[in-house]
């Protein structure tokens, strides 16, 4: 049997004593796989994910991801463990304005502790391969919003980190720049890369991902492995 990347356990997690953001969640996402979350605001997506970026902690349930029980970790272990494990692109593409592309892309193997020039040719290569070698001495605020959320997956890759989370990944671009950003997603994952996406757009999680997992009330609802055509409809 394949061990899975992510193994959560009856996971819950509520707030100021107010009901479940996220109530007794069981999911088990394996190697290679892409996974869209899906759910109305408020159903517990972005808890979830937080949860296994190790953001937060349950206050129940447990949480493992490649073999690290992520409910355990404390500040510095997780910070740790995000650094070596996970890469993460949120919605408002979190890049620093005051640095170009290629250190903002740098930037967090520098944190891990790759010498500059190792992480400079890393961070030359994903932007070649993602269509920004040229933009890489431009500063971020020149640079369209599906550039930008392109520039946050290449910072988000740089550590090749076995698994890629994403949070609302094209909630601030346009739909065609958003589907562009949902095809880069899908093209990662046929390349090996593990994909975990939350998104509110069924059309975003039938083009980048064949599994959806659905949310309501903190809730898992549905877990459909399915056609593309079949996931959109798993979606709504």
């Amino acid at each position: 049997m394949t061990t899975p990347l992510i193994e959560v356990r009856g996971a819950s997690r509520r707030y100021d004593g107010g009901p479940p953001a996220l109530d007794d969640a069981t999911l088990t996402v394996t190697a290679g796989e892409a996974v869209a979350i899906v759910g109305p605001s408020g159903s517990g997506k972005s808890t979830l994910l937080n949860l296994i970026a190790g953001l937060d902690r349950p206050d129940a349930g447990t949480v493992a991801v490649s073999g690290t029980r992520v409910d355990r970790l404390g500040e510095a272990g997780a910070a740790r463990y995000r650094r070596s494990t996970v890469g993460m692109v949120f919605q408002f593409f979190n890049l620093l304005d005051d640095l170009t592309v290629a250190d903002n892309v740098t930037l967090p193997a520098r944190l891990a502790g790759m010498a500059r020039g190792p992480a400079r040719r890393r961070a030359d290569e994903l932007l070649e391969v993602l269509g920004l070698a040229r933009h890489a001495g431009t500063y971020p605020g020149r640079l369209s919003g599906g550039q930008r959320q392109r520039v946050a997956v290449a910072r988000a890759l740089v550590n090749r980190p076995p698994l890629l989370l994403a949070d609302e990944p094209t909630g601030a671009l346009d739909s065609a720049a958003g589907q562009d950003v949902a095809e880069l997603l899908r093209d990662l994952n046929a390349e090996g890369q593990t994909v975990v996406v939350v998104t509110h757009d069924p059309a975003i999680a039938r083009s980048c991902t064949r599994r959806t997992v659905r949310l309501v009330d903190g809730r898992i609802v549905a877990d459909d492995r399915a056609t593309a055509g079949a996931a959109e409809e798993s979606a709504r």
